[in-house]
């Protein structure tokens, strides 16, 4: 399955995230070729406030995507609803059930997931989407094709998706939104025992790119000149296999500085 917009173009192979980025930059980013843009709920204040306007005049060329951690069927109708008042849109591109983890009700979150097919039937939302961390949530929501998009933890550091779940979704035609790819920043840190150059944001979104599992990087500046450093990944996505390997060797040691479990236990 292609992500696509209303008119049929492909989604771009950067998304924008919802932060404290103001209008003006949510509008720059449509205008480099950014079509996709993801939000986690209605409090992303400037970001909405620049894509509402994008919207009255480039609907079909845009893809609104969010979603919720609310396991309750009539709260996230609610939310799907306020979304469209919102932003004053018929339907949402894609939806997201989002965070599925171990702890998670599985026959709860099936449920949640038959109901987003009847707002896709019905012409609510356009994808129905998954997010988890687990790698067993994700293998099973692509081998029994429960969702049409999966949003899924990737980064220099996160490799074991390179393993199972990429290959899975690869396979049977689901598109990967990769997130976190820079660990939360800490990618852009550096490590005491690396003496290397640093990796750039831009590096650590070229290197998710790289798989060809991954359809789309999710990007969330805090500044507009994080947002123009980062563009230049839509003209220069390619890195060389020697990059890779070095990268790897990176992520090893910044994997190994896990900050707490969360960091570490769904690897």
């Amino acid at each position: 399955m292609e992500l696509s917009t209303l008119q049929g173009q492909p989604a771009s192979i950067l998304g924008l995230a919802g932060q404290s980025i103001d209008a003006a930059t949510v509008l720059l980013a449509f205008e480099a070729g950014i079509n996709y843009f993801f939000f986690y709920n209605l409090e992303s204040e400037n970001f909405l406030g620049g894509l509402k306007p994008l919207l009255l005049t480039k609907r079909e060329q845009v893809l609104v995507a969010t979603g919720s951690e609310n396991r309750d069927i009539q709260s996230l109708r609610l939310y799907l609803d306020s979304v469209r008042h919102c932003l004053n849109v018929e339907m949402v591109d894609v939806f997201f059930i989002e965070y599925v983890s171990p702890a998670d009700d599985m026959t709860q979150v099936q449920v949640l997931l038959d109901e987003l097919r009847l707002w896709k039937d019905s012409g609510l939302v356009r994808y129905v989407g998954v997010t988890t961390h687990n790698q067993a949530i994700a293998l099973e929501m692509i081998e029994r094709h429960q969702c049409d998009v999966l949003m899924h933890r990737y980064n220099m550091a996160h490799r074991k998706a390179e393993q199972n779940v990429l290959p899975a979704a690869q396979k049977v035609g689901i598109p990967v939104v990769a997130f976190t790819c820079t660990r939360w920043g800490t990618l852009l840190k550096g490590h005491h025992n690396w003496y290397g150059k640093l990796p750039t944001a831009a590096d650590c979104y070229r290197y998710a790119l790289n798989h060809s599992g991954v359809r789309l990087a999710l990007t969330a500046p805090k500044t507009r000149q994080q947002l123009e450093e980062n563009l230049a990944v839509l003209y220069a996505p390619q890195i060389e296999a020697q990059e890779v390997a070095k990268w790897h060797s990176y992520g090893n040691l910044i994997y190994g500085t896990g900050q707490d479990a969360f960091d570490t236990q769904w690897v």
